[in-house]
């Protein structure tokens, strides 16, 4: 099993944990109470910093109980593994009313995966592919 390193920056700051076992993500949690008009976007505090592996990635997903009843949605969910700064998560209302985010409050999970790193090489061309360069609802299937 991979181990995430976690150190608190606010003394309020919750450290991330699983509700289930079995969970694929562990919960974070705000540090700061917000309230986010319909339109809305904040970078919410966690009052925490990871050290993630290298060769892993994390990766902030929505948490769907607090998509599904206030429209809340994550934005720009990559921390790479060489970050070590406060983890603030981007959430936007896409909600019709008004969504209080409040200390201690879950406001996302973060995934630990796997990566593989490339090099990346420029050519003059790419090998051919079945699909080419159809994109966009080429399939016709919405």
């Amino acid at each position: 099993m991979t181990h995430l390193q976690v150190k608190k920056l606010h003394p309020e700051a919750k450290i991330p944990s699983r509700a289930h076992l079995d969970d694929a993500g562990v919960d974070l949690y705000s540090v700061e109470t917000i309230v986010l008009k319909p339109g809305d976007r904040a970078g919410v505090k966690t009052g925490i910093a990871v050290a993630i592996p290298s060769g892993f990635v994390g990766l902030v997903w929505d948490k769907s109980g607090l998509a599904l009843k206030s429209g809340i949605t994550i934005m720009g969910g990559v921390i790479d593994a060489g970050y070590r700064g406060e983890i603030q998560v981007i959430v936007k209302n896409l909600g019709d009313e008004d969504v209080a985010i409040e200390v201690g409050h879950k406001i996302a999970q973060l995934l630990i995966q796997k990566v593989e790193l490339c090099e990346v090489e420029e050519v003059d061309e790419l090998g051919e592919a079945d699909r080419g360069e159809n994109g966009f609802g080429s399939t016709g299937k919405f």
